[in-house]
């Protein structure tokens, strides 16, 4: 699969700007996801041997391989059930505001082949909670898909900081019940202000509220508790991971994803001259550094996604050595294919099983 997508796919794609290339994929994908009986057969070949390979468990969740789908390529839950067709443990859509919101104006994504690497500044474009709350309804809920669904939510661009709270709760208010798990992402550099969350003056008003309300949401019985998980920045400083940890540990969230896009530009991109988050194979050493202070700083009792940098299974393999439970991809598959979930999930599973 992966020799017509570099000789035939990848070149027609990448003639074409970044975006209208992910909205034709989301619009194939989409169509994978509504025919069934397709999906269950590439699952069958995608999927680890059940035989040979046990799920792996987080946060009370059951995940049938390492490797997930990051939020951003599925803003709108309309690809999700396509994932495990392509080989993914998992899918984290969004991110979803509260209020519906264009984005930041076109072009607002750049490639960087020679380095594997994105630049985006794509502003939570999305149509906002209420409508994706709606498509979800509408196929099967919690406990009931082929992997499990997380719903990243971030900030109305609309709203100020004082008011991100509520505005949380509100997006919290409409998808708790139709997601696996929760992600608060207060780390995107493209909303202005948004990383300010991240501060221990605002961030522990946050997540605690969203977890006094997830401890009082009504639940069908026999149902646990929904897990509730933060996304933070490659660009904290380690006291400020420190404070973030503290506040994680204070209000019982079930875990971390570590990192988000970066600021930085390393190397060849110290004159590449567009504003917003670097990802790809030069946020990988941050990335994998972060997770390992994590893992370390909190015993290995917080369950990590580690995402950043994630090319292939060598750099999926240093997140889990440095502690991550689950790695999340997206630039990754860019500039990997379709099925590079596929690829990677067996390389991992044979390296777990060799070690």
């Amino acid at each position: 699969m992966g020799i017509p997508y570099e000789k035939w796919w990848k070149p027609a794609l990448f003639r074409l700007e970044p975006e209208k290339a992910h909205d034709l994929a989301v619009a194939a994908l989409s169509m994978l996801g509504a025919a069934t009986p397709l999906c269950r057969a590439m699952e069958a070949w995608t999927r680890l041997p059940r035989s040979r390979f046990r799920p792996i468990e987080a946060f009370g969740l059951k995940f049938p391989n390492a490797v997930g789908l990051a939020a951003g390529f599925d803003k709108n839950a309309q690809v999700w059930r396509a994932a495990a067709a392509l080989g993914f443990g998992h899918v984290e859509i969004g991110t979803v505001t509260a209020l519906a919101q264009p984005g930041n104006p076109r072009p607002r994504v750049f490639r960087y082949p020679a380095e594997r690497a994105l630049i985006n500044r794509m502003g939570f474009n999305n149509e906002g909670a209420a409508a994706v709350a709606a498509r979800l309804a509408r196929r099967a809920g919690p406990g009931r898909r082929r992997i499990p669904l997380g719903v990243n939510l971030g900030k109305s661009r609309a709203v100020d900081l004082d008011g991100a709270v509520q505005d949380y709760l509100a997006s919290y208010d409409q998808l708790a019940g139709w997601a696996d798990y929760l992600v608060l992402n207060v780390s995107s550099p493209n909303t202005p202000g948004l990383r300010q969350l991240q501060d221990r003056e605002r961030l522990p008003a946050l997540v605690g509220a969203l977890a006094a309300r997830n401890r009082a949401r009504q639940r069908p019985p026999g149902m646990a508790q929904l897990p509730l998980l933060l996304k933070i920045a490659p660009d904290l400083e380690y006291r400020q991971i420190d404070a973030v940890l503290q506040a994680i540990s204070d209000h019982g969230l079930d875990g971390i994803v570590a990192t988000n896009t970066t600021l930085a530009r390393p190397g060849a991109f110290a004159g590449a001259g567009q504003a917003g988050g670097l990802s790809g194979a030069p946020l990988r050493r941050r990335s994998t550094e972060i997770v390992g202070y994590i893992h370390r700083a909190t015993l290995g009792r917080l369950p990590i996604i580690g995402s950043g940098g994630v090319t292939d299974s060598a750099s999926a393999g240093e997140k889990l050595d440095a502690g991550a439970t689950l790695v999340q991809v997206y630039t990754g598959m860019i500039y990997g294919g379709p099925f590079f979930a596929r690829d990677m999930a067996h390389a991992l599973g044979e390296r777990q099983r060799i070690k």
